[in-house]
């Protein structure tokens, strides 16, 4: 499985951290982890192939999570050649259905008609969806964040890796998320700010000592979190294996486990 960090950063306009977005890629599937605002040049603007992406994943529908949705269906419908036209799927919250419809009232019917066969699939928390290849798994777990907001265990070729989408302190993610092997999570605020609808270093730290990855990408931090110290500070909280600040461009390979 190959993971590169599309958009690493939050709704604040800058040009070197997108909002949230995380190709996830085997010979099997490509997942498409949010859809933020400027996800769709950025993944053009690194090369890669957002033509062959097969699902979507929507966290929630805040705009830095799903605000290039309508520009990727755009590019999906008049950008792919015809013989490279596949089915593709939409999965998210509940809502997600009713949200394709507003963005069709708004965009147009390339929405809901965008040339190839989309399918629609709406999660709840603890639903576990597989496709049908057996090749790719994604178990939703929800998050004290907005109504509808989840995070997401995704289990491809490579082993198993997790994503916090946005959420506030919430204990229960670290059981959910034990044994994945990467695992991208938020950090928005710091400490003292007592914003309780996202992750700070401790309220993150809190989930990955017990979730315990081999790596651990850090993104969504607005300016009052200090990058530099932010891996240290971590550490010092407990959290083990490889603490990477997250940036627009990023990959990881996860290989197969032994």
């Amino acid at each position: 499985m190959e993971v590169t960090v599309v958009g690493s950063g939050t709704l604040l306009p800058d040009d070197e951290h997108r909002s949230a977005g995380h190709l996830l890629e085997s010979e099997w599937a490509a997942v498409l982890l949010d859809c933020g605002s400027g996800v769709v040049h950025g993944m053009a603007g690194i090369g890669l192939d957002w033509a062959a992406i097969d699902h979507v994943v929507l966290s929630h529908f805040h705009t830095d999570h799903f605000g290039d949705l309508a520009p990727l269906l755009w590019a999906w419908k008049h950008g792919v050649p015809e013989g490279r036209q596949r089915a593709r799927s939409i999965l998210g919250p509940r809502g997600t259905g009713e949200l394709l419809g507003s963005l069709a009232e708004a965009h147009g019917d390339f929405i809901l008609d965008p040339g190839f066969p989309l399918s629609v699939i709406e999660l709840d928390s603890g639903s576990v969806w597989e496709h049908p290849s057996g090749e790719l798994t994604i178990a939703a777990h929800s998050t004290p964040h907005t109504p509808e907001s989840l995070a997401f265990r995704v289990r491809m070729a490579g082993g198993d890796m997790g994503y916090t989408g946005d959420t506030g302190p919430h204990p229960p993610l670290g059981p959910f998320f034990e044994g994945v092997r990467l695992l991208i999570a938020e950090c928005a605020v710091a400490d003292s700010t007592g914003v309780d609808n996202h992750l700070s270093p401790s309220s993150l730290a809190e989930i990955a000592t017990v979730a315990n990855p081999e790596i651990l990408v850090v993104t969504h931090m607005y300016p009052e979190v200090d990058r530099s110290t932010l891996p240290d500070l971590l550490r010092s909280m407990g959290v083990e294996g490889t603490v990477v600040l997250g940036e627009d461009g990023f990959r990881f390979s996860l290989g197969p486990t032994e």
